[in-house]
Order: structure tokens, then sequence, then C-alpha cells
């Protein structure tokens, strides 16, 4: 039997502006050195996320490495995400130079502040 894949697919991303905004105004944020985490409630059943790498970050190829990053660490621990949350991972100017697992460690620290990683 062939191991089951831990896809994230385009439809469980937040990729329209609408969405974003409503995260923005009805959700908690969470602060750290790297990111920054808004969670909202929303009435679908699963989560969804959404990442925002500013020109803060650097060049479009530093840009990409982080979303990259970011897209894999949410994937990765997808199976632990709380239903019905939209999550908007924002880059902070430093997450361009820190390592896959500094980044991992602090989206797995805010997670855990707000309250979305199941028990």
């Amino acid at each position: 039997m062939a191991a089951k894949r831990f896809t994230f697919p385009k439809t469980r991303r937040l990729t329209k502006p609408a969405e974003f905004e409503q995260v923005r105004e009805k959700g908690r944020v969470q602060r750290g050195r790297l990111l920054m985490l808004s969670v909202a409630p929303s009435g679908e059943e699963r989560f969804r996320a959404g990442f925002i790498t500013s020109r803060a970050i650097g060049r479009a190829v530093a840009r990409n490495r982080v979303r990259r990053r970011l897209r894999e660490i949410v994937r990765k621990h997808q199976n632990q995400i709380r239903a019905a949350t939209w999550i908007v991972t924002i880059a902070r100017a430093g997450a361009a130079s820190a390592t896959y697992e500094q980044l991992e460690a602090e989206w797995l620290r805010l997670a855990g502040r707000a309250f979305i990683l199941a028990p």
C-alpha cells in the first residue's frame, strides 16, 4: 500500500484580497521575531491558510523561498491544525535569513499561542 501523501492544494489556501482582509479585521494576531500569525474563525469545514511576504523580505528569490518554506511548514502540520479557521502567516524582514528549522519552530510557537493546534 502506498504511503499517504500530505498534499496542500491551492484550494486550501487563501488567495483573494477579501479573504485576507476578513482575517485582518476579525482575527487575532500573534507576533514573533520572524513571523506574524493572524487567525480568524471561518464557517468552512476545513482550515485555509494564506501567506504574505512583502518586499521588506528582499528580492523575489528570497520572498519566494520564504513562501515555499512557510507552505511546507503548514503542509507538514496540517493534520494538527483545528478545522474551521483561516490562518494568515506574515513573514517579517528576518525571515529571509532564517533557516527552515527556525521558521518552523517560530510558526509552531505562534500556532500554539493562537490555540490552533489540536491537542
